[in-house]
């Protein structure tokens, strides 16, 4: 049984475009489902965290990561009393305005958009399920739920102060343009189940960037020994497990450490879930605080490890390498097809001609370039722009 706080379908403040109730199904259930069979969503399986898709089979994809994330948010949300349908939809949902090539292609975008309103991935994210997925008769976009698009919106806190002042920076475009219309309460933060999915994208991630790591070679279980949460994981395992085999020993440390995580956000979060005593979804909106997160101690283990890992992984002299040409392909593509927006596909001239100014231009050239998987990218620059995809090749990782 839900707890009292956790998100009741039957209470949804529904959704922009009146639609009849599914006889066999929750409308979050109907929300995943329909997020599911998005062609955005297809597309991750060819989009990357950190390593460039071609690198090699093992490595994560966005849709991989996605996958993951909704397992963990379905094991918080089960723990928790929550609606695991909506955390598990929102989770899903989360890393699909992302670009291709990780964050280095969002930093080449955001570099690329300044001038035209910025770009953000979670505001690409709230375009694409409310515009840009065009396979409906009777409306753009998937149509979800309020509380699905509040949590695509705001998951990571509020957006906007309750003044309506933007607490970082210029709201973005399309955040802005979409609330204008379906007010998705950006001043609170959102829902119990959306935190959950936040914080179970944080433990993902987590966990696989270092499973990704070890496998590329870019530092060893030696290095991890040293470290906080890993140490005590490799330890536990070694001697439990005397003279282990590398890659089981491997699997059975990580998994340790996944299980730390999520373990240590259920205990925090019921205790600050039994402190606040809230009494329905919108109690928990109006805290003022996240509800779920780790505690002050993991945090700072974990911002160990992270530390690490950017110095290690994110920053190592290969993966460096590897930024700086496929921020050129960013750059490169989106320069091409704003300056000459013939180049686009043909199904994307009737957006052109529609576009009333430069700034909406450089929108839909951003939706198109953001929307490329690292393949396609990769092909297109090829193609268009006669660049050798050989010299990637130099980055794919042996294993």
């Amino acid at each position: 049984m839900d707890a009292p706080f956790a998100a009741d379908p039957t209470q949804s403040r529904g959704r922009l475009y009146q639609e009849r109730i599914s006889t066999f199904r929750s409308p979050f259930q109907r929300d995943r489902d329909r997020i599911i069979h998005a062609s955005a969503f297809r597309r991750l399986k060819h989009k990357t965290q950190v390593f460039i898709e071609h690198e090699g089979d093992y490595y994560r994809t966005r849709l991989t990561h996605s996958i993951e994330v909704a397992q963990v948010a379905r094991t918080l949300s089960a723990a928790l009393g929550l609606n695991t349908d909506l955390a598990e939809a929102i989770a899903l949902a989360h890393d699909l305005g992302h670009t291709p090539f990780g964050h280095t292609g969002e930093d080449a975008m955001s570099e690329l958009m300044a001038p035209y309103g910025g770009f953000d991935h979670n505001a690409q994210a709230l375009r694409i399920v409310t515009d840009l997925e065009r396979h409906y008769a009777d409306f753009d976009g998937l149509n979800l739920s309020w509380e699905t698009l509040e949590g695509i919106a705001k998951h990571n806190g509020p957006v906007v102060l309750p003044d309506g002042t933007p607490r970082k920076g210029p709201l973005p475009v399309a955040l802005a343009e979409y609330n204008a219309k379906h007010d998705l309460w950006l001043h609170t933060h959102a829902s119990a189940e959306a935190q959950v999915a936040a914080i179970a994208d944080d433990v993902a991630y987590n966990h696989h960037d270092l499973h990704d790591g070890l496998r590329s070679g870019l530092f060893t279980e030696d290095d991890l020994m040293e470290l906080p949460i890993t140490g005590p994981a490799f330890a536990e395992v070694d001697a439990l497990y005397p003279g282990l085999d590398k890659m089981r020993r491997r699997h059975e440390a990580l998994r340790r450490v996944f299980g730390v995580m999520v373990e240590d956000v259920i205990l925090v979060a019921k205790t600050r879930l039994q402190s606040a005593e809230p009494a329905d979804a919108d109690a928990i909106r109006h805290l003022g605080v996240t509800i779920i997160r780790f505690s002050d101690r993991l945090f700072r283990e974990l911002k160990v490890i992270r530390n690490f890992l950017f110095t290690r992984m994110y920053r190592a002299p290969r993966v460096v390498a590897m930024r700086a040409e496929v921020t050129e392909v960013v750059h490169d593509l989106f320069n091409l097809f704003l300056n000459d927006p013939s180049k686009l596909p043909e199904e994307w001239r009737d957006d052109v001609a529609r576009a009333a100014d430069k700034d909406a231009l450089a929108r839909i050239v951003c939706d198109y370039v953001a929307g490329m998987t690292d393949r396609f990218a990769l092909q297109e620059h090829s193609r268009l722009l006669g660049s050798d995809m050989a010299r990637f090749t130099r980055y794919i990782v042996a294993g």
